[in-house]
């Protein structure tokens, strides 16, 4: 039996509004670093012996508490980063709608099925990112994983078995808690996108 809590990356900082960024490495803002303070406390009842990041600012001062709470070491697993967006990394969404309207309107239309001119696609993403997945569970009882959204949706979209072009009827909130619990080869999704303390819930680390 095994368990991964993933945590979407709290609140970026304020320069990173209306920009599109996946590589990009923005930090916090104060908000987000006060949020991420409160997810120690959130877990203390869950017994995760491991807390993973990807390498961007923004979900390693996210996991910085989680660690610090439990005295371990962050690790850095880069295949747990957002998708590359390529050419469009750090460019305003709509001076991107503007000057390319046919390639915004099928990322609009259909995200999971848009290759980033020199960036990846859904389908790599979700190649890695479950890749590295399954290598944390296969380590761990319990391990925390401070990720991105797309990770996250992409996690989830294969253990309940869900199409790619649905991924976004999955709400991931800054700092959104998911619990995912595997009976044997089986995955159970014992919370998603919680705000609250998670230690009550009936699974076992």
């Amino acid at each position: 039996m095994s368990t991964l809590i993933l945590v979407r990356h709290a609140e970026p900082e304020e320069s990173a509004r209306g920009l599109c960024y996946g590589t990009l490495d923005v930090g916090l803002s104060d908000e987000g670093r006060a949020h991420a303070a409160r997810l120690a406390p959130a877990l203390v009842g869950t017994l995760y012996d491991a807390v993973y990041a990807s390498p961007r600012r923004r979900t390693r001062e996210t996991a910085a508490p989680l660690a610090d709470a439990r005295r371990l070491e962050q690790i850095v697993e880069t295949d747990l980063r957002e998708i590359d967006f390529g050419e469009l990394e750090g460019r305003r969404y709509d001076e991107i709608a503007e000057t390319q309207p046919e390639l915004y309107r099928r990322w609009m239309e259909a995200p999971t099925t848009v290759t980033f001119p020199g960036g990846e696609s859904y389908t790599d993403l979700r190649t890695r990112a479950l890749g590295a997945l399954d290598r944390i569970r296969s380590a761990h009882d319990c391990a925390v994983v401070v990720t991105h959204g797309g990770v996250i949706r992409a996690g989830l979209a294969e253990w309940l078995a869900m199409p790619d072009e649905a991924i976004f009827r999955l709400d991931q909130s800054y700092c959104g808690i998911t619990v995912v619990e595997w009976l044997g080869k089986t995955p159970v999704v014992r919370l998603m996108n919680g705000s609250g303390a998670v230690g009550s819930l009936a699974f076992h680390a």
